[in-house]
């Protein structure tokens, strides 16, 4: 069997039509401008069914996967479980590539790997009966040309109480994606996240999915109240509201729709 079940293939396909979609806006030429390239990051996230499945999935991620996929030059790689939102039950792991082409190697690199390949067989040889999920989704991101990699929550380093949440917006052409994420990355609106306390765990462009053009972000929060409280004093900030009345950066001109989910990690989360 295969060392890793994504179709590599299908995904670089749609890399590239989705990278060519944005190729026209701004973030092109802002990445050039800096000389970190950002790391391309992989969404995974596997569908469960209530029963035995979190537990072989779990056993695979924290004995297998996480630590061959950091071997490989990955990471580090969080693991979170949907607590509010669609999709539960599902498990959601976001790992961190160097680049496109890394994340096409990880495959090669794993089925290389005898340790690997030892601690991963219960998972890769499971009986069609037993399954350790249900389905698997994939996402492929591209970091924003300046919050070019992962940054690791203070909570994450001292093993504190957290949670997170993951955004994607969504807009209805190239160009008004192009105008979002732009906001984001050199208009300003990063700074009034953080001064909030809305502290961002990455940024980046949606390359693979069913409605691009579309970014998605993740930020971090010691709980629900914390998160409620920052959001509040983030949509009363005078200069948010100078920023998203400004014409041409209007909701309705740039976005069309927002997904939302809150998410609790799983002991073994590296982020």
């Amino acid at each position: 069997m295969m060392a890793n079940p994504i179709d590599r293939r299908s995904v670089l396909a749609g890399t590239a039509v989705g990278g060519a979609a944005l190729a026209s806006g701004g973030a092109q030429a802002q990445r050039r401008a800096t000389a970190d390239p950002g790391q391309i990051y992989e969404l995974r996230t596997y569908r469960l069914v209530h029963g035995p499945m979190r537990t072989r999935l779990d056993s695979y991620l924290r004995e297998a996967f996480i630590p061959a996929a950091r071997r490989a030059g990955c990471g580090p790689i969080g693991v979170f479980i949907a607590a509010i939102g669609p999709g539960s039950p599902s498990v959601h792991v976001l790992i961190p590539h160097p680049s496109i082409t890394d994340f096409a190697a990880l495959p090669g690199k794993l089925s290389d790997d005898p340790v690997y390949k030892k601690t991963a067989d219960p998972f890769l040889n499971v009986a069609p009966d037993a399954p350790a999920y249900a389905s698997l989704d994939v996402k492929l991101m591209r970091a924003f040309p300046h919050f070019p990699r992962v940054e690791i929550p203070g909570a994450t380093r001292t093993n504190q109480a957290r949670i997170f949440e993951l955004r994607t917006y969504f807009s209805h052409s190239d160009r008004a994606g192009a105008t979002k994420i732009e906001m984001f990355d050199t208009g300003g609106e990063i700074e009034i996240f953080r001064r909030n306390g809305l502290n961002p765990v990455f940024f980046a462009q949606d390359l693979t999915g069913q409605r691009l053009p579309s970014l998605t972000y993740m930020l971090t929060f010691p709980d629900l109240a914390t998160r409620e409280k920052n959001w509040k004093s983030f949509i009363a900030d005078p200069d948010w509201h100078q920023l998203i009345t400004t014409p041409g950066l209007t909701d309705p001109e740039i976005t069309t729709g927002i997904d939302n989910q809150i998410l609790t990690p799983v002991p073994y989360s590296q982020i």
